[in-house]
């Protein structure tokens, strides 16, 4: 995970619009937020975003 990527999340979490286990939606609002990193980078490392929401290490 880039630090680019780790601080987009970060910023979606922020937003506080929606569950971070919806990973759909999570790019919804990545996407919206211009976010491009992160819509692809969700594609191929879901594994990875989750234990990151749960355990906060990258």
């Amino acid at each position: 995970m880039t630090n680019t990527v780790r601080e987009q999340i970060l910023s979606i979490r922020d937003t506080g619009k929606t569950n971070m286990f919806d990973i759909p939606m999570v790019q919804r609002l990545a996407y919206d937020y211009g976010y491009y990193e992160l819509v692809c980078w969700l594609e191929e490392h879901q594994k990875e975003y989750i234990h990151f929401i749960l355990t906060g290490e990258a």
